[in-house]
């Protein structure tokens, strides 16, 4: 074994969107300073950044009925806008970082993609249409357009209108200023950039395995390198878990008090991805529709053109599977090594609390490739089973929390954790995620330095 110590002010665990947009922030605050990122994959954004992983969209709140739930007759738009806000802050980020040399071809990370909500029956049209008074004077909003009418929905959408009963009530939103984005291609860039600098240093292949304070309050990390039986040691001042699925078992290896009774539950994700270029060509949006009662808000059903390595694709889903992986390169025993004494109440209570969300995934595990093309006739109801095929996206770990009786609920948005002496912090949950990266760091700026 390797007795090598080494040294950086700043080490980034995960080689993702969010430890790009860190280091590219930490570069330009703390001129000459060391920073390390480690990625154990053999690319840096290869997981859940990767462009197949994951929808694509830029998250403004635009199309995502999630983000607008119906509370006593009222429809809440606090996550639309603040979603929206973070969106715009980031989106302007990543026009900084390509205006200044970051990102050298920022039309292969964004593609301008309308923005869709879609529903069928009386009452989800009235909810859309109730959603839409509510977002359409918000600035943010202001470019949307409401409509009931059947021609026109279809020149927004002619591909999945073929084949509806014209008389079936139908509602749809229109945002023609959405966005595709490329997490994985705006990583690539900045670490490429990064990768250019004296004072950064990117290691793949390597995995953090151990990490503890010392006696003056830094951070040791134990690391296994490329070469079988390498390993090292990295002392640090400050150290950002952003490693995913993979965050959650470091921060428990940490032993901070900030990370005590945070619980994760593992979900597969899949896609069905459409593989004839004629139908791809007809369709041109992100179309999000409406979780059917009793789903959990991560069902949500969409339809996406996606630009992926400058192609165009068609993708339906999400499908949800089940696995103990915490990450699409993870091992089988991550569930069941996540599980210690002070989180396995919380992982028990929400289990027990969210049994739509367990019968959900049971349903999902059972479906079959005749039932997932059932689901996508809904959509698109002209659907050829033979242009269709099954493809797995990435991993994406459900956190659970203690809440103030000590048991677990769910968190569906980005959690931020920061020890009370702020030299460790870590990042929890998914969406919106990669498309607030650069608000989400921000506050990890502010909250450590």
């Amino acid at each position: 074994m390797s007795k090598t110590i080494k040294h950086s002010d700043f080490v980034l665990i995960g080689g993702g969107i969010m430890s790009a947009t860190l280091a590219i922030m930490l570069f330009e605050k703390f001129p000459g300073k060391k920073i390390t990122v480690i990625e154990k994959l053999p690319k840096m954004a290869e997981e859940s950044s990767e462009a197949w992983n994951n929808a694509g969209t830029g998250h403004a709140g635009n199309c995502e009925l999630n983000y607008t739930p119906e509370k006593n007759g009222e429809v809440d738009t606090s996550k639309a806008v603040k979603t929206a806000k973070q969106f715009e802050e980031t989106f302007e980020f990543w026009k900084e970082c390509a205006d200044k040399g970051y990102l050298h071809n920022i039309k292969k990370c964004i593609s301008q993609v309308p923005h869709i909500s879609f529903v069928e029956g009386k009452k989800n049209s009235a909810y859309l249409e109730k959603r839409y008074n509510a977002l359409k004077e918000i600035s943010h909003f202001k470019e949307m357009i409401f409509s009931k009418d059947y021609e026109e929905i279809e020149k927004w959408l002619p591909l999945m209108m073929q084949g509806r009963n014209k008389k079936q009530h139908v509602a749809a939103t229109y945002v023609e200023e959405g966005y595709d984005v490329n997490f994985g291609e705006i990583a690539e860039q900045l670490f490429r950039f990064l990768s250019k600098q004296d004072n950064v240093e990117l290691l793949n292949r390597s995995n953090v395995y151990n990490l503890q304070k010392t006696k003056n309050k830094r951070w040791l990390l134990t690391i296994k390198g490329q070469s079988v039986g390498k390993h090292w040691k990295l002392v640090s001042n400050y150290v950002f878990i952003g490693a995913g699925g993979g965050a959650l078992s470091l921060l428990e290896k940490s032993g901070i008090k900030e990370a005590r009774g945070y619980g994760g539950f593992p979900i597969s994700g899949l896609w069905l991805r459409c593989t004839n270029p004629e139908i791809i060509e007809q369709h041109h949006a992100k179309v999000y529709g409406k979780a059917k009662k009793g789903s959990p808000p991560m069902s949500v059903p969409h339809m996406d053109t996606r630009m992926i390595n400058g192609r165009k694709e068609l993708l339906f889903g999400p499908y949800a599977g089940f696995t103990t992986k915490f990450l699409k390169h993870g091992s089988m025993f991550d569930l069941p090594k996540s599980v210690e004494f002070d989180n396995i109440m919380s992982l028990l209570g929400a289990g027990y609390k969210n049994l739509p969300l367990v019968s959900y995934l049971i349903k999902q595990v059972s479906l079959n490739f005749k039932d997932r093309m059932e689901m996508l006739r809904e959509f698109y109801p002209e659907a050829n089973d033979d242009d269709w095929k099954l493809v797995v996206a990435g991993q994406r770990v459900q956190i659970i929390k203690r809440d103030k009786k000590g048991f677990g609920k769910l968190e569906f948005g980005t959690e931020i954790i920061i020890s009370k002496d702020k030299t460790i912090g870590a990042l929890l949950g998914a969406s919106p995620g990669a498309s607030t990266s650069y608000s989400v760091m921000k506050k990890v700026i502010e909250k450590c330095f």
